[in-house]
């Protein structure tokens, strides 16, 4: 990986967190850290030795930051590895992703988070944050140690797949999170309201015979939440949303003054219970697809900024766990090297406009999480990724990196991808 300095020359830079959309060029140092970017940049000069690429017709983001990314390692190396959730992540543009502590043994203590640390410092090519479980165990049932936990380098403190459904040990882990300025990032589902269901509740449900989760099984632990986190003051992360009620609460709560943040995932802005046809497992998803309308809300509240950001929700789950019955198959789908490209279909549609799309998936997270991320401004760490905005391609199983190919865009057809990823200056993925 070449730590030369860099020039990226006539290239479209679009920097949401200086709101700047303009065709310029982007200058690197020797230690990966931006010189310039921008219409003056060129004024800069290149430094011997730089290795100059003419960008024309490209468009060049602060690298993407994933906040939900499940990885297998340890515990499943055979569904992905901590090197290969980089590899598939340079490859999507993704420089920074947030590991989700869903492991075996479960991410609840010091040297696990370190452990995570160490792994993703000499094998991977992006970087990996790790997030801590909430609870020992993700049990639900005693708070781990936030404090040291976040001393040692966690993220964000998440209940998982799971949610937390005791209210007062959630009061006292926002209590408590609040003194450390940490995120509690909770996914909002009702432990019983539609326990057995295995997609969205509704008319198409019925058809395939298949038990429904309904929306008030997002809706009513999402209001407690809320309400806990304007009680306590806690920083407060609802991590995947997938129906207009969530967006509505959310905007409520932010009137009252909570400071709460929210996610989607790409999944749900880009699919609908439709896609899951003849019991297509690899749709099977947490949340789950819900209606081509509810789709729609979604992607206007993302535009309008009431949902902040956009993850992938990368979970790799390998044959024995998607070859099944869809009732039996496992949640969860790859997404690292989707991410990017299902996103500009809302951009190509006209639904997001460019710059929003890019703050919801570098800046904005970067924000929320405290991560060194999400801009091109002097003096930040050289994160990059070039964009060919109509490169069309297929979506094949061959062109996957992940170990797991469990993609609900198999067979998809894209416009735009990433052409080249650069972290800390280094070049780590190139088409």
């Amino acid at each position: 990986m070449s730590k030369r300095p860099i020039l990226l020359s006539n290239v479209r830079i679009i920097d949401p967190s200086r709101n700047l959309d303009e065709v310029g060029a982007i200058l690197t140092d020797a230690d990966g850290r931006i010189v310039a970017a921008g219409r003056d940049a060129l004024n800069q000069g290149a430094p011997e030795g730089a290795d100059i690429r003419n960008c024309t017709g490209l468009v060049a983001a602060p690298g993407l930051v994933d906040a939900q990314v499940y990885v297998g390692e340890p515990g499943a190396e055979h569904r992905e590895t901590i090197a290969s959730a980089g590899r598939a992540a340079a490859a999507g543009g993704v420089t920074s992703f947030i590991m989700m502590p869903e492991t075996d043994p479960v991410i609840d203590d010091i040297a696990l988070v370190e452990y995570v640390k160490k792994t993703a410092r000499d094998q991977s090519i992006v970087n990996i944050h790790p997030a801590a479980a909430l609870t020992k165990g993700l049990r639900g049932e005693e708070m781990t140690e936030i404090g040291l936990l976040q001393a040692a380098g966690a993220v964000a403190f998440t209940s998982g797949r799971k949610g937390l459904h005791d209210s007062q040990l959630l009061r006292r882990t926002m209590t408590y999170s609040r003194e450390f300025d940490a995120v509690i990032a909770i996914e909002p589902r009702d432990k019983y309201l539609g326990a057995n269901g295995v997609m969205n509740e509704g008319l198409f449900a019925s058809w395939l015979g298949l038990s429904g989760i309904p929306k008030e099984a997002e809706i009513i632990p999402l209001e407690r939440d809320l309400r806990l986190a304007a009680l306590t003051g806690a920083k407060y992360h609802a991590a995947k949303i997938s129906v207009p009620e969530s967006a509505e609460a959310i905007s409520v709560a932010r009137g009252r003054g909570a400071n709460v943040t929210s996610a989607i995932s790409i999944n749900n802005l880009s699919l609908n219970e439709n896609d899951i046809g003849e019991y297509r497992t690899f749709f099977k998803l947490t949340p789950p697809l819900r209606s081509e309308d509810d789709r729609v809300a979604m992607v206007d509240a993302l535009a309008k900024g009431t949902i902040d950001i956009i993850v992938s929700s990368h979970d790799p789950q390998d044959v024995d766990t998607k070859r099944l019955p869809f009732a039996d198959a496992e949640d969860g789908a790859i997404g690292l090297e989707t991410l990017l490209a299902a996103a500009l279909r809302l951009y190509h549609s006209d639904r997001v406009p460019l710059m929003r799309l890019i703050d919801a998936m570098s800046t904005r997270p970067a924000q929320i999480f405290g991560l060194d991320a999400g801009t091109l401004k002097p003096g930040a760490a050289a994160d990059i990724v070039l964009i060919d905005l109509d490169e069309p391609w297929l979506v094949t199983k061959d062109v996957l990196v992940s170990r797991s190919k469990n993609t609900p865009f198999e067979d998809a057809r894209f416009s735009g991808r990433a052409i080249a990823t650069y972290v800390a200056g280094a070049q780590v993925y190139s088409l």
